[in-house]
């Protein structure tokens, strides 16, 4: 059984950093590129980042460009995502996900391609 398991998240000021982790089980991780995406409240999910199976590539949304950084420890099956100078537009429910697709790219943002999701953790964002 596939398991993803979102910690990390929680209440931090504007301007402040955080990271957020996800536990994989149940998978090779290895063999899966990695995903984090979020819902905004009262919005649609929407892309985040994603990384390679190696870790070698990585591939953001414009808006997170420069202020998020995804990263994964394939010995302790953990995918990672630091996110720095938050904004308020940076609330949502962040979820890691997981395929089995190799492909890397503009296509490592398409939500159809992850078959595994986590539960999400909370991120909010006081001004």
């Amino acid at each position: 059984q596939v398991q993803l398991v979102e910690s990390g998240g929680g209440l931090v000021q504007a301007g402040g950093s955080l990271r957020l982790s996800c536990a994989a089980s149940g998978l090779t991780f290895s063999l899966h590129r990695m995903g984090w995406f979020r819902r905004p409240p009262g919005k649609e999910r929407e892309f985040v980042a994603a990384i390679s199976r190696s870790g070698i590539t990585s591939y953001y949304a414009d808006s997170v460009k420069g202020r998020f950084t995804i990263s994964r420890d394939n010995a302790k099956n953990m995918v990672y995502l630091g996110i720095d100078s938050l904004k308020p537009e940076d609330a949502a429910v962040y979820t890691c996900a997981a395929s089995v697709s190799a492909s890397i790219g503009a296509i490592m943002s398409v939500a159809s391609e992850y078959k595994y999701w986590g539960q999400g953790t909370q991120v909010t964002v006081s001004s």
